[in-house]
C-alpha cells in the first residue's frame, strides 16, 4: 500500500539518470521532426494538390514525422504506405456515421486522472499526451490529454488508485507514448509503483522503438533492465516496410533485457489490406524478434473513416494469411468496443 507522503519519500535506491542536460539523441532527433505537409511532399518528390493534403486536418490533428521515418518512404510514390499513414487529407474532414471522438469508450472506464480501467485486473496509465509520430488513424487524435494525463501531480493520484484496487495486477503504460518521456521521468513512475505489491506485470505500449528508433538508448535500457517485474513492451508497426536495421538494433537491445516483444497493427485501407501486406508485416516483425499479437479492426474515431476495411475483407483476409503462414505468425483480429470485458474477437 502506497502511504501518504511526498513521491520523493517512495522512490528506490535505482541510479538515477541525470536530470536533464543537454539533450539525449533521440530528443533531437525528436525535435527535428517534420511538421509541414508541403516540406514533405517536396522531399518525396509529390504535388499536395494531387494527394488532397488539408490544411483543415492539419488544424485538427498536426502531421509530425521524424526525419527516419521519411527515410523508409519510396519517393515518388503517392499511394506509399508509410506516408498514407501520417499525411492529413481532405478525406479526414467528411462527416461519417458511427463515428465519434471517444470510439472505444476512455471516458467512461477512467479510474482516476490519467488513468483507465477497461479489464479486470489491468489498469490503463496515461503517461503523456506526446507521441514522436502523429498517426493519422489514432484512436485518442481528440482525447483530452491536458486534462487526462497522469503525470499530472507528480504521479500521486494515478498511483494512489492502482494502490488502492489490490485486484490490479497489470499496468499498462499508454499515452500519447510513455516512451515519450525523459528516461529520468519513467524512472520516478515506476519507482513509486514498486511500492504496490499486488502489481506482478508491466506493458508497455509504445510506437517509438519502431518511428525513432534511437530512443532505445544505454539510458533506456539501464531503466528497463532494473524493472522488478516480467515486462511485456508492445509495439505499433503496421507495414513491413517499417522495419529497417536501426529498429532491428532497437529490437535486439529490448530482446537482450528479457522484455517479450509483440506487435499490434490497425488494418488499415490502402496500407495493409492485402494477403500479402499482411504476411510480408508478420514476416518481418518476427525477423526482428517481434511475435505478431493482435490486429485491430480500426477505431470508429472522427476523421478515420476512409481507412476502414469491413469485416467481411478483414475476415477473408485472415483466412488467406493462415493458409499461407504458421499459426505463431498470425495476429488475432480484433475489435474494441465499449463496456467489453475483453477485446472482441472479429
Amino acid at each position: 500500500m502506497i502511504t501518504a507522503g511526498p513521491l520523493s519519500m517512495q522512490l528506490s535506491a535505482f541510479p538515477r539518470p541525470q536530470s536533464p542536460g543537454a539533450p539525449a539523441r533521440w530528443q533531437q532527433l525528436w525535435r527535428q521532426a517534420l511538421r509541414d505537409p508541403h516540406a514533405l511532399l517536396a522531399r518525396l518528390q509529390l504535388d499536395p494538390a494531387a494527394l488532397g493534403v488539408s490544411e483543415a486536418a492539419m488544424a485538427q490533428f498536426a502531421l509530425r514525422v521524424p526525419e527516419g521515418f521519411v527515410a523508409r518512404m519510396r519517393p515518388g510514390d503517392a499511394a506509399d504506405p508509410l506516408l498514407r499513414q501520417v499525411l492529413p487529407i481532405d478525406e479526414e474532414m467528411r462527416p461519417a456515421p458511427g463515428f465519434s471522438f471517444d470510439a472505444v469508450g476512455d471516458g467512461a472506464a477512467r479510474k482516476a486522472t490519467g488513468v483507465i480501467q477497461k479489464y479486470r485486473g489491468r489498469a490503463l496509465l496515461v503517461a503523456t499526451g506526446s507521441c514522436a509520430i502523429n498517426c493519422r488513424y489514432c484512436f485518442r487524435r481528440h482525447f483530452d490529454y491536458a486534462a487526462e494525463n497522469a503525470a499530472k501531480g507528480g504521479w500521486q493520484e494515478a498511483v494512489a488508485a492502482i494502490a488502492g484496487d489490490p485486484d490490479i495486477d497489470e499496468v499498462i503504460l499508454s499515452g500519447g507514448d510513455p516512451l515519450s518521456l525523459a528516461t529520468h521521468k519513467l524512472v520516478e513512475l515506476t519507482d513509486a509503483l514498486r511500492a504496490i505489491p499486488h502489481i506482478r506485470r508491466l506493458r508497455i505500449h509504445t510506437r517509438l522503438p519502431i518511428v525513432l528508433p534511437e530512443r532505445v538508448d544505454e539510458e533506456l535500457a539501464s531503466w528497463l533492465g532494473s524493472l522488478p517485474w516480467p515486462l511485456a513492451i508492445v509495439v505499433h508497426a503496421n507495414h513491413a516496410n517499417e522495419f529497417d536495421a536501426s529498429v532491428d538494433a532497437a529490437m535486439a537491445r529490448l530482446r537482450g533485457l528479457g522484455a517479450q516483444l509483440l506487435n499490434q497493427a490497425v488494418l488499415l485501407r490502402g496500407v495493409n489490406d492485402s494477403v500479402q501486406a499482411l504476411q510480408d508485416l508478420s514476416e518481418r516483425s518476427f525477423a526482428a524478434g517481434v511475435l505478431p499479437y493482435y490486429l485491430h479492426q480500426l477505431d470508429r474515431v472522427e476523421g478515420v473513416a476512409h481507412f476502414e476495411v469491413d469485416d467481411a475483407r478483414a475476415k477473408a483476409l485472415i483466412a488467406g494469411l493462415t493458409a499461407r503462414l504458421s499459426g505463431y505468425l498470425i495476429p488475432k483480429l480484433v475489435r474494441e468496443l465499449p463496456g467489453d470485458p475483453s477485446k472482441r474477437p472479429v
